[in-house]
């Protein structure tokens, strides 16, 4: 199998889940996002497909849990979104000889370690995009090399990564891993989250008070 690099863009937590304000309130948000991270981090140290895990931000309190959990941590000086956080992860991978990627975002707190690394081992595509749950932004993508194709993540990213991998005359996947289609960016994607499974999202869970 090749070898994969994890590579996990992360706001500053007081920076994060702006569009919750209406449920959450600053210190709320911060220990939710706060979480969602460690979620999300567990399941990738967890995966038998991985062959490290990068994270990208400027949260100082990621680089400890980070640390806890086996992950790296490259420094986001320009914190300039989520796709120039990627990059930095993907040239972090061609200096170390990786030979895939799999860019996946830290609010993804349900994913499930078997589904991370049925997707990762089940593709050959030099691009797999997973879209979220509602079709239209991406929440992981998985190339090979790592730079198959420029990531472009943000609204409308999903036909936009499809678009790339076609215009530089790669084949693509979607996947569709049910755990990795719900990133928690609004109340109605917490709603969601809260109404799974119980053993999914402990962390999150319990910072929202629910288990």
């Amino acid at each position: 199998m090749p070898t994969t690099l994890a590579v996990v863009p992360i706001k500053r937590f007081v920076l994060a889940k702006s569009r919750l304000s209406e449920r959450l309130d600053p210190a709320a948000r911060e220990a939710l996002a706060e979480a969602m991270v460690s979620d999300t981090l567990g399941a990738l140290a967890t995966s038998r497909e991985l062959a490290g895990v990068l994270v990208v931000t400027n949260e100082p309190l990621v680089e400890a849990l980070a640390a806890r959990l086996g992950a790296e941590v490259t420094p986001d000086t320009r914190e300039g979104g989520q796709s120039a956080a990627a990059a930095i992860g993907v040239a972090r991978a061609l200096d170390e000889d990786y030979e895939r990627v799999l860019l996946v975002p830290g609010d993804c707190p349900a994913l499930d370690r078997d589904e991370l690394d049925a997707l990762i081992s089940g593709h050959d595509e030099p691009v797999v995009i997973v879209p979220d749950r509602h079709g239209t932004g991406t929440n992981a993508l998985l190339l090979a090399p790592p730079d198959a194709i420029e990531p472009a993540f943000g609204p409308g990213s999903f036909e936009r990564h499809c678009e790339l991998a076609r215009s530089a005359g790669h084949e693509f996947a979607v996947a569709r891993p049910e755990t990795l289609l719900l990133d928690i960016d609004t109340p109605s994607d917490l709603a969601a989250l809260l109404a799974g499974p119980r053993g999914r999202a402990p962390r999150t869970r319990a910072a929202y008070g629910v288990v």
